[in-house]
């Protein structure tokens, strides 16, 4: 067999272009080097806050503020939270101090304590409203309105919103939660309790409307014994100028006939009017004195 068939010629194998290898390696080295630079940055937006969690130390205590920092890939790794007020509406049912059934709906503008967020971070984790907050306002709820009247609860609402706000934010410093505002939003009662009121109105309602209708009666009274006085005090001022004066029959006697002439000369029909008609029969046209 011809050895020289199976002799390979290494001048007919084609060469790399001069540094082709250093590029490539340079290239690959130059893509890791940008992407660990990127894994090293993180952002902390406005209103945010970060802590980092080191693969050796676990949670440094340190709190980043908003901005670019540096950390150390696959070591670290960073965890947002949100810092700024969040609205949350929590329900409960409990009792009254007159055991009706009270429904209540608080609005809770909750956020985190920044200084503590690591032991936030530790103790509770990143969704610590939704561990603490229903539970302290369900308690603080119950021990408040077991206080008060049903009644109360209506007529003292602002009293009472004050008083839970207070217990609710001094409960919440256990656990690192600041609390910016609480407001009820809604108060309902059970059935029985909302009948009794309605109740209740209509009864007050027919009770103002007994009270109006004696009122007026007794001003009535008032009215009708005020013009009997004023009646009987103006017949005895007549009855005293009469006395002083007889001519006052007369002058009243002729405003009568006046008055008895000015409606019958209106009538269409002729009239034939005698003095009995018009009163004058009692007067003395002479004498001008009034027949005895």
């Amino acid at each position: 067999m011809n050895n020289k068939k199976f002799q390979i010629n290494l001048n007919n194998i084609p060469k790399l272009p001069k540094g082709g290898f250093g590029g490539a390696f340079g290239l690959v080295v130059l893509s890791g080097a940008t992407l660990l630079a990127f894994s090293s940055l993180v952002n902390v937006e406005g209103g945010h806050r970060a802590i980092v969690f080191n693969r050796f130390v676990g949670i440094k205590n340190k709190v980043y503020n908003e901005g670019t920092h540096f950390i150390v890939p696959w070591f670290e790794r960073a965890e947002i939270y949100d810092v700024r007020a969040k609205p949350r509406s929590i329900s409960s049912l409990t009792g009254s101090k007159d055991l009706q059934m009270v429904n209540i709906t608080l609005r809770v503008l909750s956020k985190p304590k920044v200084s503590q967020l690591p032991t936030i971070y530790r103790t509770l984790g990143k969704d610590y409203d939704e561990r603490v907050l229903p539970s302290i306002v369900n308690e603080i709820l119950k021990s408040i309105v077991a206080q008060f009247n049903a009644s109360q609860l209506i007529t003292q609402r602002e009293q009472v919103s004050r008083l839970i706000f207070k217990r609710l934010v001094d409960r919440a410093k256990d656990f690192n939660i600041e609390l910016d505002d609480v407001s009820i939003t809604h108060l309902n009662f059970g059935r029985e309790y909302a009948a009794a009121i309605e109740a209740k109105q209509v009864a007050q309602q027919e009770a103002e409307r007994a009270r109006f209708l004696v009122e007026k009666a007794l001003q009535d009274k008032r009215s009708i014994i005020v013009k009997a006085e004023g009646e009987a005090q103006s017949a005895q001022l007549i009855n005293d100028a009469i006395k002083q004066s007889p001519y006052l029959v007369q002058l009243r006697t002729l405003e009568a006939s006046k008055e008895i002439a000015n409606i019958l000369s209106k009538s269409p029909n002729k009239l034939y009017i005698s003095n009995e008609t018009l009163l004058l029969n009692g007067l003395d046209m002479n004498n001008q004195q009034p027949k005895k």
